[in-house]
């Protein structure tokens, strides 16, 4: 059973259609990314989800369940926009938004001091929020999204003020928390880290889901039967690469399967002409290539 199923769910504001009948599903236990241009719909479909605003028609099903007022507690959402409140003591506003989702005082504090700990943060407790740096204040807002041991974590744009030692260390905490059973959905523009991280995608645009499904397969579907070779030596072209290459670059060429006999022809080719071929692999297209290629057919 998926622990959330979007069904044909629809969102206006005015005379702006934000949601147009979008629908998916969400395994259980996976990593989600949620994909789209700036004004995609994304975030309109984020707050429905987290009950911050309620759908104008279809159906969200949590865990099985239409979405009702106990299922925010069951969810972490750390938002694009921060909401830290900059007068607030790092440790007293931790503990009050854990209190917001069903933790006792005391319950929050021991989780919140084993996350302090983790991150090398104990000595944060007293510093008001204004006193961090973006970085800084980041971690705090991401401890705030896990502390109360969600099912579902909706991360939007959580490495931004990250330096890459934090980075790190933040993706490793996404990674531990998923495989501990905890399902995650992961929006962001850059695609470099979608590919790195999640395993299903959904991408909207103008508020329509316009691709969705498994990274490999998607990659697999969209590839342009493009194979790329690395050799040593020196290689000029000959006639029967002539209509094939479609890229050569220092010592890689890029092939197009389609335009020759076989590639097996090729690499004869190359290795007659004393070329040491040392590797031969297909290329497959990065999700940004996919992305901008389906946005710009949907627009």
């Amino acid at each position: 059973m998926p622990i959330l199923s979007i069904q044909k769910v629809s969102k206006q504001y005015h005379n702006h259609l934000a949601v147009d009948d979008v629908s998916f599903d969400m395994p259980e236990g996976s990593i989600l990314g949620l994909l789209g241009p700036n004004g995609a719909g994304k975030t309109s479909l984020i707050r429905i989800i987290t009950s911050i605003t309620r759908a104008d028609s279809g159906v969200v099903l949590f865990n099985g369940e239409p979405l009702n007022m106990s299922h925010p507690e069951q969810i972490g959402y750390l938002p694009e926009e921060r909401g830290l409140y900059r007068k607030m003591k790092v440790g007293e506003q931790l503990i009050y938004l854990a209190q917001l989702k069903g933790m006792t005082k005391s319950e929050a504090r021991i989780e919140i001091e084993k996350w302090l700990v983790k991150f090398e943060m104990s000595a944060w407790w007293n510093k008001k929020i204004e006193e961090l740096s973006k970085g800084m204040q980041q971690k705090v807002q991401f401890v705030s999204t896990i502390v109360h041991r969600p099912s579902l974590i909706i991360l939007d744009e959580p490495f931004t003020g990250l330096d890459p030692i934090n980075t790190k260390l933040i993706k490793h905490e996404i990674k531990q928390l998923n495989e501990s059973g905890t399902s995650i959905i992961f929006s962001t523009h850059r695609m470099e880290q979608v590919e790195e991280i999640c395993e299903y995608i959904v991408l909207i645009n103008k508020g329509q889901n316009i691709l969705q499904g498994e990274v490999n397969h998607i990659k697999e579907t969209y590839k342009d039967h493009l194979f790329r070779i690395t050799y040593e030596g020196h290689y000029e072209a000959g006639t029967i690469d002539a209509n094939g290459i479609i890229a050569h670059e220092g010592n890689t060429i890029t092939i197009k399967k389609d335009a020759l006999a076989n590639a097996n022809q090729f690499l004869r080719h190359l290795m007659d002409r004393g070329i040491l071929v040392q590797k031969f692999e297909e290329v497959l297209p990065t999700l940004n290539d996919i992305f901008i290629k389906k946005v710009t057919e949907s627009t």
